[in-house]
């Protein structure tokens, strides 16, 4: 089988890149051959045999020629169409897999999937993973970041709310832009083209279940997590959260209840804008950005750990991995957050942006035993590896 994996970036980015490096790596174990599309970039791990790759656009450069020059590029881009359709006309792949492609690569990128499939007549099959609700709302993440509040008034297929609470960085321009995109591809029926829509949560499913053209196309595949190293022992001497550093992803909120907790310890562990505030609490310590063992040894170590989020979660990494090193999630009622935690086996749930709550659990757990007995149940629990996952997405590539 021939497979075209196709992400914006070829390089690590962010969970969307771990999931298509590790998805390739899996395809070429069975004997598959694979080939990468995304934007050019000195940093590319993955590529294809024939250097094409798509115009680098930066949504966030700055100057009067990206300004004048990016929103073009960010709506419709001839170039990543062109370059696509001719990787396509020489792989002559069976699948064409898609991750995130909008507003650098562009849906474009379909239309010269449409014309290879319409000149040269091949069977293609294409399957997207919906890393996020983006189909459906422009920002991504169905959330203002304005006034941090989760928002779905664009799932309609109106993206006039998007412009008004400017959900994309906060500026006007750049959601203007975002809603374009959004009006101008979904008046084309561009994703009329995809075969098959992977959601890793029912919550991301439910949303872009809204749109008829993608409702039919959608089903749930629950992410892979990688093996851990990390081994439980003892009670534990903090509480981790691990993760970006930003607003929507809580970090206000759970600042504000650590500093009314002068008493227990807390680590966390990445990096974001909000890292000066961080270290300006001194009950916190900052660990930085771990990875693998490192990080596992700390998720391991840790009394139990929060996952604070504002905005709506798909299928959140942090918390099935803090589970498969046994140790207990506090999570927040938000997006596909609580799909993947049993209140009262494997972690806590509390309505997400409530401090006072987020607070009050935080005190009683740490006080509490139910941390090590929650451990033993999260020894039971297995999500799927990459192996397992990789079988079940051999089903979908074949039409099962």
């Amino acid at each position: 089988m021939k497979v075209l994996m196709v992400n914006k970036f070829l390089h690590p980015a962010g969970g969307a890149e771990t999931y298509t490096f590790k998805v390739g790596e899996y395809l070429k174990r069975q004997g598959c051959q694979v080939e990468y599309f995304g934007m050019d970039h000195k940093e590319n791990v993955v590529g294809n045999r024939w250097g094409l790759y798509g115009d680098p656009v930066d949504f966030h450069k700055k100057g009067i020629f990206a300004n004048l020059v990016n929103p073009f590029k960010i709506v419709s881009s001839p170039d990543a169409r062109e370059k696509v359709k001719r990787i396509l006309e020489e792989f002559q792949p069976d699948i064409m897999h898609l991750n995130n492609f909008n507003y650098q690569l562009t849906p474009s990128i379909l239309e010269g999937a449409e014309e290879y499939r319409k000149n040269k007549k091949e069977k293609l099959r294409i399957v997207y993973t919906a890393h996020d609700p983006q189909l459906v709302c422009p920002n991504h993440y169905l959330y203002q970041p304005g006034t941090g509040q989760v928002c779905e008034s664009c799932l309609g297929g109106s993206y006039m709310p998007c412009i008004r609470s400017r959900c994309i960085h906060g500026s006007f321009a750049r959601s203007c832009l975002g809603a374009l995109e959004a009006w101008y591809w979904k008046r084309r029926k561009i994703y009329g083209g995809l075969d098959v829509i992977i959601c890793p949560s029912e919550f991301v499913k439910g949303r872009l279940d809204t749109d008829p053209l993608l409702a039919p196309k959608t089903r749930v595949l629950p992410n892979f997590v990688r093996p851990v190293t990390g081994k439980k022992n003892g009670k534990g001497s903090y509480i981790l959260y691990f993760g970006r550093y930003s607003r929507e992803k809580g970090i206000l909120t759970l600042l504000d209840a650590c500093r009314e907790l002068p008493d227990i310890p807390f680590v966390f562990a990445g990096g974001g804008p909000l890292e000066d505030r961080i270290q300006e609490t001194e009950n916190i310590k900052n660990a930085g950005f771990l990875k693998d063992r490192e990080l596992d040894q700390m998720i391991s170590g840790a009394r139990f750990t929060v996952c604070p989020s504002e905005c709506n979660e798909n299928c959140p990494f942090s918390v099935m991995e803090s589970i498969m090193n046994g140790t207990p999630v506090l999570g927040a009622i938000r997006g596909g957050v609580p799909e993947l935690i049993r209140p009262g086996k494997t972690g806590w749930l509390f309505p997400s942006g409530d401090r006072e709550n987020l607070k009050n659990m935080i005190r009683k757990i740490w006080d509490s035993r139910e941390p090590e007995i929650f451990s033993e149940s999260c020894a039971e629990v297995q999500f799927d590896t990459i192996e397992e996952y990789g079988k079940k997405l051999m089903e979908v590539y074949k039409g099962h």
